[in-house]
Parts: C-alpha cells; sequence; structure tokens
C-alpha cells in the first residue's frame, strides 16, 4: 500500500471528507499485485481538496481533478462524479454520444455508476478497512470477468477508448469479457476514429508497451480493432499470401514482451518501426518499380506512411525520426567495404539499427550471414576490421542484405498494390 496514498486518505478524513482508495489500485491489491498507481475518490470538491493539500494542483477540463505531489509521486484525487439530468454548461455531449465535459459531481452512490467496469468499481474504505461493492464487482473479481456497467453501446458511444481499455484489461488481468461487453465492439470499433489523434497514441503505447504485445495484438486484430489503429498495417496482413509480415510482427512484440519481463528499457520508436515496415516496404517498391531511385523511394514512402498514420496516433516528432534512422539503416548495413561500416557503427541509433536486422534475419526478411558480419564487427579489433572492411580479391563477394528481395519467396496477393 502506497504510504503516501494513505496519507491522503487520512488527511481528508480527518478534515472531515469522505475518501476511498479505488479503481485499478483496489483491483490490483485484491490479485496479489503491486498497483502502479493509486487513485482516491473522495466527497470534496478539487477546491477543498486543494485547500487540504498545499502540494496540491488541479488539472483537467473535461473532469477536474486534484493532483497531490509528494516528490514524482503523484496521487489523483477525483470528486464522486454525479448524474445530471439535464444538459448544462457543466456535462457536454457530442452528438456521436461522446462526453465532452463532465464536471457534475454527486454522491459516492451516483459515482459507483459512474466508472467504467465492475471490477473497477470497488472502494477501499479507510475508515473500517473494507471494501464497498455496489455492482458485484467482487464477484466478477472472483470469476475473472470483464464487465462493462451500464450498457455497453451506451458507454461505448460516451468513450470509444472504453473499448480499447476493454482489451487491455482483459489481457493485463488474464480475465475473459462478459458477452454484453464483447458483443458491441464488433459493429462500434470505426467510433475510434473520432477520437483525438494523440490520445490514440498514448493508447498505443498502453497497449503494446506493457508486457502483453502479443496477445493484444491478436484481440485486437480479433475485434477489428487493430485495423482502425494501424489501418496500412492490417491492411498488409490481409493480403499477403505468406506469413513475414505476421512474424516479423510476433517476433517483435515478442522481444518488447521479454524486455518489459526483464525490466529493460523499451522504446517506443523501435516497436512503432517494427509494425510500419510492411507498408513501408510495399509503399518503396511501388515507387522503385514506377522508375523512383532506390534511396528517394524510400524516403518518400516512409513521409506517406508516417503522414497516414500520425492522423490516427500522434507519433511525436523525435518518435518519427528515429523510426526513419532505423529503416534507412537497414539498406546501408549491406555496404560493408571501406569506410561506410565504420560510419555506421558511430551513429547514434546503430544498436536499434543492427538489432532491427537481426529480428527481420530471424524471421526470413533478411540474410543471416550479414547480420554475423556485422556482430563479428562490432567486437573485431583494428586489425581486423580493416581485413573485413577490405575490398574483395579475385571476386569474393561480401555478405549481401536480402531487405528486398523477400517478397520474392512468395507471390504477392492479386489484391497487392
Amino acid at each position: 500500500m502506497s504510504e503516501n496514498a494513505l496519507k491522503v486518505l487520512q488527511r481528508l478524513k480527518k478534515a472531515d471528507y469522505e475518501a476511498y482508495l479505488v479503481g485499478g489500485c483496489v483491483r490490483d491489491l485484491l490479485l496479489g499485485r503491486e498497483p502502479k498507481d493509486f487513485d482516491v475518490a473522495t466527497n470534496a470538491s478539487p477546491e477543498q481538496v486543494k485547500q487540504v493539500f498545499r502540494n496540491c494542483r488541479i488539472i483537467g477540463r473535461r473532469f477536474r481533478l486534484a493532483h497531490v505531489f509528494f516528490g514524482r509521486d503523484i496521487i489523483e484525487v477525483a470528486t464522486f462524479r454525479g448524474s445530471e439530468s439535464e444538459e448544462s454548461d457543466r456535462q457536454v455531449t457530442h452528438e456521436d454520444g461522446r462526453l465532452l465535459r463532465d464536471n457534475v459531481f454527486g454522491t459516492l452512490e451516483e459515482d459507483v455508476w459512474r466508472r467504467d467496469f465492475t471490477v473497477n468499481a470497488l472502494y477501499y474504505n479507510i475508515r473500517d478497512f473494507s471494501v464497498v461493492d455496489f455492482t458485484g464487482g467482487m464477484q466478477d473479481h472472483a470469476n475473472a470477468v470483464l464487465r462493462l456497467l451500464g450498457d455497453p453501446s451506451v458507454r461505448y458511444r460516451e468513450d470509444p477508448v472504453r473499448m480499447l481499455r476493454a482489451v487491455r484489461f482483459a489481457v493485463k488481468l488474464g480475465f475473459t469479457l462478459h458477452p454484453d461487453t464483447e458483443k458491441p465492439i464488433y459493429t462500434l470499433a470505426d467510433l475510434l476514429k473520432s477520437i483525438p489523434s494523440a490520445r490514440l497514441y498514448d493508447e498505443v503505447l498502453k497497449l503494446f508497451l506493457s508486457g502483453y504485445g502479443v496477445q493484444t495484438f491478436e484481440i485486437l486484430r480479433h475485434y477489428g480493432l487493430f485495423a482502425i489503429l494501424f489501418p496500412a498495417t492490417d491492411k498488409c496482413l490481409e493480403t499477403q499470401d505468406h506469413d513475414f509480415p505476421r512474424l516479423f510482427l510476433i517476433r517483435a512484440l515478442e522481444n518488447s514482451d521479454q524486455r518489459f519481463a526483464d525490466n529493460k528499457s523499451l522504446t517506443p520508436y523501435f516497436l512503432l518501426a517494427a509494425l510500419l515496415w510492411e507498408p513501408l516496404q510495399l509503399a518503396a517498391n511501388k515507387r522503385i518499380q514506377q522508375g523512383e531511385n532506390e534511396t528517394i523511394a524510400f524516403q518518400n514512402a516512409a513521409n506517406e506512411v508516417l503522414t497516414q498514420q500520425i492522423k490516427i496516433t500522434a507519433l511525436p516528432r523525435h518518435i518519427t525520426q528515429s523510426m526513419r534512422d532505423v529503416w534507412f539503416m537497414q539498406n546501408k548495413f549491406s555496404r560493408t567495404v571501406g569506410s561506410r561500416p565504420y560510419r555506421l557503427l558511430e551513429q547514434a541509433k546503430f544498436r536499434a539499427g543492427y538489432d532491427f536486422l537481426q529480428l527481420r534475419a530471424e524471421t526470413g526478411g533478411a540474410d543471416m550471414a550479414l547480420v554475423d558480419w556485422w556482430t563479428k564487427f562490432q567486437v573485431a579489433d583494428d586489425e581486423l576490421r580493416r581485413k573485413m572492411t577490405a575490398p574483395p580479391k579475385g571476386g569474393a563477394s561480401k555478405p549481401r542484405s536480402k531487405s528486398r528481395r523477400h517478397r520474392t519467396r512468395a507471390k504477392p496477393s492479386s489484391s497487392q498494390p
């Protein structure tokens, strides 16, 4: 239990306010897991919370929250949400059903029904150390079932991101979706197109960089949600008549999942570069066939692919630049003569580019001999490096990449551009 969360609960209690731990932290504590965040729900307004805590800041527009700071640790304090019988300037709804602003405060009993899933509507009471449950969340928790509160179609229309959250929680917790929660997703997936791209980018990071990338990918595709987030990639997966793209993506996701399990750092740009690699290859090859210079074709293809993806998930500029670095490095790996290998080795993203090449080779998209050459070159002394980069004698050839030849292993589908 977070000591800082307990401080917040105790001080609000001392100030004669109701205060409960709520949501994912209670759910995870009941599972015996260490919660990532601790959230507090209270009957105190954000302004009243700020009066109790000097180390507090009020944030948010759609729903105002109080953040209580303890160094880098932040405890989020939300006022109980209520319902508004008539539309007012405190609750604004878009014509498609999305809530744009929701600053309607209420009681604990009302707040419960504004939560998303029953297992996230459990409240830990500091006064008597009990768990308050109005929705059957404890039973769903015991049965490992994720069930949306209220009418699922209405709740998804209020906030389509709930469909992504349903997938993420189900995978993370090992729960199954309740049939009523699952059924509308198939027909409402397109609602995600109305969500701001910046918010979808944040959701993509949560989905794929939390240690369950492979399972998440499979379930998102099952419900048609992956096609909304990465339409170009999904099209490649649908039209390919061989397994290269899918194998490559699965291997990239497995790599990220393993790094998460090993508590190693995760770089979003690497996985995103893998997710969009096949669309880049398709676009570049199409331009090359039309007569464009190979280097220019790859640059223009990268611009094309990233421009389309940014409209859906707002990839930050530093992410897209790193993706380009990894992509453009792939052709350079085949140049193993002269000074070029030395210059490539000095690039800031060399290690990521090398790992990407290795991933491609493991799934049949590049020559493993080229990976072996670079593995050896990195640790070689000066004399061995000079020998390795010397011009070939007697017509001997250096290892060449198969990065643009992997398609010859299988004829592309007739629907492929």
